[in-house]
């Protein structure tokens, strides 16, 4: 991938509020321009009081920051927000201004829904059309989830983790988690559930779970009216205790960074209703900017770019 005009690599994910008054203009964005109710609004600020603000963008910053290190000077790699700074606007800007040519997308969701997701590909039309002719020609990668990377950083935190349980195998439960949706935008997405339900066989394969070791499941359901998809962790800790299991692993097969969903609906709401069950409770590390996922990212990018290159 080496020129004599580097390439451009976005890393794109949502993005966080700023401060505790940045939540409603935040929510607002998400959530296309409807101003979201007061109540629900002082609910998400407790929510990101309680765990000090979301790290997710100095995150992705530090995933870009490795990430670039590891293209050795053939790539210049930017963190790119959706919904808050850096947005994805002034990233694409930043890579016309040092000359970049093409670049390519990388959406920090290794399962990819059109529906769901296809507003990254807008904002990126919408930024080089403002730009013209210095826009770079950017390529958005397609759904990531099988690269192998990928799969062992998940798979080799979860023997880990279960390596240092002293329960035995019946006592202990995984449970694989993807955010929850809508089931009549999931009812629209057959492929991307699919795909959601493949990473967690690769995930529970490569960490060598028995089949009933493990199951997928949703969480973080949304505030919108209507049925979510089922079943919620929430929904299955009771009969999981009731099986006589002890010991619950959660593991984000979706998530890749620390944020909302992880720091407080795992770490404070989930963890809540499991000791008041009596379970053990813990999750795997979230990948963040683990070399593993540095590598996936890397073949990602690479893949992608040579196609453009060629």
């Amino acid at each position: 991938m080496t020129t004599s005009v580097p390439d451009g690599v976005l890393l794109m994910t949502y993005g966080s509020p700023s401060s505790l008054e940045d939540v409603e203009r935040y929510m607002t964005a998400v959530r296309g321009g409807r101003v979201p109710e007061a109540s629900l609004v002082m609910e998400f600020r407790r929510r990101y009081a309680v765990i000090g603000g979301s790290p997710l963008i100095p995150i992705t910053e530090r995933q870009a920051g490795a990430l670039e290190r590891r293209l050795e000077g053939s790539a210049v790699v930017r963190a790119a927000m959706r919904f808050s700074g850096p947005s994805i606007d002034t990233a694409i800007g930043e890579l016309a201004s040092l000359g970049v040519r093409r670049a390519v997308g990388i959406i920090l969701s290794p399962q990819y829904s059109p529906l769901l997701m296809g507003g990254y590909a807008r904002a990126v039309g919408a930024a080089t059309e403002r730009l013209g002719g210095a826009a770079p020609a950017i390529e958005l990668a397609p759904e990531w989830w099988r690269e192998p990377a990928f799969v062992e950083a998940l798979a080799s935190r979860i023997r880990s983790r279960l390596a240092s349980s002293p329960r035995e195998r019946h006592q202990r439960m995984v449970l694989l988690t993807a955010h929850s949706l809508p089931r009549r935008v999931a009812e629209m997405e057959p492929d991307y559930l699919a795909q959601l339900s493949a990473t967690a066989d690769l995930v529970a394969t490569a960490a060598g779970l028995a089949t009933d070791g493990w199951r997928f499941c949703w969480q973080s359901a949304g505030h919108e009216p209507g049925e979510w998809m089922k079943p919620d962790f929430a929904d299955l800790l009771p009969a999981i205790r009731s099986n006589g299991v002890r010991e619950v692993l959660v593991a984000p097969i979706q998530f890749l960074a620390d944020h909302l969903e992880i720091l407080y609906d795992i770490d404070v709401a989930a963890r809540d209703q499991a000791d008041g069950m009596g379970l053990e409770f813990s999750r795997i590390e979230s990948l963040n900017d683990d070399p593993l996922l540095i590598d996936a990212l890397e073949a990602v990018a690479r893949r992608t770019l040579a196609p453009i290159v060629a």
